[in-house]
């Protein structure tokens, strides 16, 4: 199989592209490197069947090329990180909805397979528990920077589903719940290894509100193994999935317990929501997916779990510790924008 893996260089997209060549297949992949990172794919170079084109999903010209080589698409290039959407809502907007509608646009010339990749933030504000892929959505106003970007990637799922049915493309809608791993980056705000790497070098843990807000953690591995599974199962095209881990964490347990697994001195710091994004910012109680549709058609189960997830992602970080005792990681930290301390769980 050739597959095209925009955001292929992101922390997702470099563990799918190893997953693929690892099976035999061929990866075209396509990064603007804002938010990915050749490191991440450095060791992937050398593979034969690696491909990498340093772009803007909104290439018209690149992505009708690299559309043109490949057999299906893994679309997962979007704007992510609670830090970049709240301070850059229009990149956001027009790099999720304008990135979708040309990979679309091209896919639909051959009708090649699209998989999109979306977030359970589209679930906005939704009081029905766990999440389905049928529930009614619920966001929040327009003057919220958050729901913007939910908007955004609503919009991509709609334009997926329209192209499917107008235009024959066969699509499939993927929810991602808090995907976590190595190579996932903390310069985004994102909460796992924001917290691993403030504990490893003893600084305190920022966490937001009073912490009883809760998510649920998905192994990468897991995310991957479903995302294969899914198109190898014709009958996933034109349907919309969660793929996640049913398990629920507070976000001030999730704090302690990363703490306690790194043996750390690090203490916990409440910080309200305004001070750390400012009044526009908005967030979530509960988020936890539902999975049975999923398991129901492909046997999907996360075989790694929390506190496995925590220990791998902590080893991954540890050979940083030296660097970050040595306060490299606190001297960046100069105001709320650009704090690496400042995390949410999107």
């Amino acid at each position: 199989m050739r597959a095209l893996i925009t955001g292929g260089a992101g922390f997702i997209g470099s563990h799918l592209a190893e997953a693929l060549l690892d099976r035999g297949d061929q990866v075209w992949v396509l990064d603007d490197l804002s938010t990915g990172k050749v490191e991440n794919i450095a060791h992937l170079m050398a593979h034969p069947g690696f491909n990498f084109t340093i772009g803007s999903v909104t290439d018209e010209e690149k992505v009708a090329a690299l559309v043109d080589q490949v057999d299906m698409v893994f679309h997962l290039a979007a704007a992510v990180g609670v830090r970049l959407v709240v301070s850059a809502p229009v990149h956001t907007i027009e790099t999720n909805v304008h990135g979708t509608e040309t990979v679309l646009r091209h896919a639909a010339r051959h009708r090649k397979l699209v998989v999109v990749a979306s977030t359970s933030e589209v679930y906005g504000k939704g009081v029905v528990l766990p999440f389905r892929e049928d529930a009614d959505l619920v966001l929040g106003p327009p003057t919220k920077p958050r729901w913007g970007y939910a908007a955004s990637k609503l919009i991509d799922e709609f334009l997926a589903l329209a192209y499917g049915k107008e235009r024959q493309v066969p699509v499939i809608v993927v929810r991602f719940f808090n995907t976590v791993g190595p190579r996932q980056s903390d310069r985004y705000g994102m909460v796992i290894p924001s917290f691993v790497r403030l504990a490893l070098a003893g600084q305190p843990l920022i966490v937001h509100g009073d912490g009883s807000q809760t998510r649920s953690f998905t192994w990468v591995g897991d995310v991957v193994g479903a995302l294969l599974g899914l198109v190898a199962e014709p009958r996933s095209v034109g349907q919309v999935f969660n793929i996640g881990n049913g398990a629920e964490v507070s976000i001030l347990e999730l704090a302690e317990r990363v703490i306690d697994l790194t043996d750390s001195s690090s203490s916990i710091t409440f910080v309200p929501y305004h001070e750390a994004f400012g009044d526009s910012f908005e967030d979530m109680s509960r988020r936890v997916p539902d999975i049975g549709k999923i398991q129901r058609l492909i046997g999907y189960r996360p075989i790694v779990h929390l506190d496995e997830i925590l220990e791998r992602v902590i080893e991954f970080w540890e050979p940083t510790a030296p660097l970050l005792l040595g306060g490299a990681h606190s001297s960046s930290a100069k105001t709320n924008n650009e704090r690496p301390d400042t995390v949410a769980a999107f």
